[in-house]
């Protein structure tokens, strides 16, 4: 078996041997970064390989995987004729793209033979854990707020995973879950600190790059809590640009919710980390609503260093936005509408961009009742 890459701190550098369980720089408490720079394969030498995200082997830290369902390869269709178009990331094998990261996740888990697997969520990170432990067989606990639809607790439960209702917000439920995770013989399944999730969620752009002859659009708009499909996309474009694949870099437009806009708010005012403080409010985009992402310096700097910019959407655009997709035959959950809802009326102008549909509307339900 291929040894595994070490990890470090972007904040001070800071190294952690590859299989080791820490799950966050030992000096600062901060994410871990990947010590892996792949060279991806060329278009031509894709065809005929596994329709999954596993066909991209080159990029991937990992290899040989037993726990795959399946995932990846998912839809791209048009939105609005020769702009925008989608790729349905909701139908994907536990209904979000969190499976990108977590088949990842829980491929490492079954390397390292922890006592068990732990993880946080506000719901589709949860559930996407929880189906690939139970598909590795690995004993699993997810962490999550009380105020998480019912119907992803009942998801997270099927897979047999073990469900802690955390009596507070997002940022409350992560907190409680990383003490947790110092326990010895924890792997703590992070969608936020462990980067093998990163490079998980980058293959969403691979494909992408796939599915489009070998380029990009001139737009990737992505939702961003915690940044992590985000940072994937940086990722895969960095890989493909070094790689001579693509000869410019689309620029990442970042969505959130206007209700908890930590990240916008620091945009705005031109700051390379979070404010002091951000104000919030209930949203039906549950799944971006972090008040105080981790890896909040490293979204920032990539959105900027992209040429691109941060949007953000009401909880009526979110509103108008899932029913328009459903009145297109797709039924999207209220998080995953974000990025449509923000580009639908034409912001973007004559550019082309691809939105992610991250989630089922099974999922939440119609916003608003």
């Amino acid at each position: 078996m291929t040894a595994l890459p070490d990890c470090f701190c972007p904040a001070d550098g800071t190294r952690v041997p590859g299989g080791s369980l820490d799950w966050c720089c030992p000096v600062c408490r901060g994410p871990l970064d990947l010590d892996f720079a792949p060279t991806p394969a060329s278009l031509k030498s894709l065809t005929g390989r596994v329709n999954s995200l596993w066909r991209y082997a080159e990029c991937l830290p990992l290899s040989a995987p037993t726990v795959s369902l399946g995932e990846g390869r998912t839809p791209l269709v048009t939105l609005r004729e020769g702009a925008v178009s989608a790729k349905l990331d909701f139908l994907m094998p536990t209904l979000s793209f969190k499976d990108r990261g977590a088949v990842l996740l829980a491929e490492l888990a079954l390397r390292l033979g922890p006592r068990r697997v732990l993880a946080d969520s506000s719901g589709n990170a949860g559930t996407a854990i929880a189906a690939y432990c139970a598909r590795a067989a690995l004993p699993c606990t997810v962490y999550v707020p009380e105020g998480t639809s019912p119907k992803k607790l009942e998801q997270i439960g099927a897979h047999g995973a073990q469900v802690r209702l955390v009596d507070g917000d997002r940022e409350t439920t992560a907190q409680a879950a990383r003490e947790a995770a110092d326990e010895p013989g924890t792997f703590y399944a992070s969608h936020v600190f462990n980067p093998y999730f990163l490079h998980g969620t980058k293959t969403y752009v691979h494909e992408l790059w796939e599915d489009l002859g070998g380029r990009l659009p001139d737009v990737l708009v992505v939702p961003v809590g915690n940044g992590t499909l985000l940072l994937g996309a940086a990722l895969a474009v960095a890989e493909l640009h070094g790689a001579g694949l693509i000869d410019r870099r689309p620029a990442l437009y970042a969505v959130q919710a206007a209700a908890v806009a930590p990240l916008a708010r620091a945009w705005e005012e031109g700051a390379d980390d979070l404010l002091d403080a951000t104000p919030t409010a209930p949203t039906f985009a549950e799944g971006i609503a972090v008040p105080r992402p981790p890896r909040a310096r490293q979204i920032l700097r990539a959105v900027r260093d992209s040429g691109g910019a941060f949007l953000t959407v009401t909880e009526d655009q979110i509103r108008h936005a899932q029913r328009d997709l459903a009145s297109q035959g797709l039924y999207v959950e209220s998080t995953g509408v974000a990025c449509w809802a923000a580009v639908r009326e034409g912001v973007l102008g004559t550019r082309t961009a691809v939105v992610p549909l991250c989630g089922a509307g099974a999922k939440t339900g119609l916003a608003g009742g």
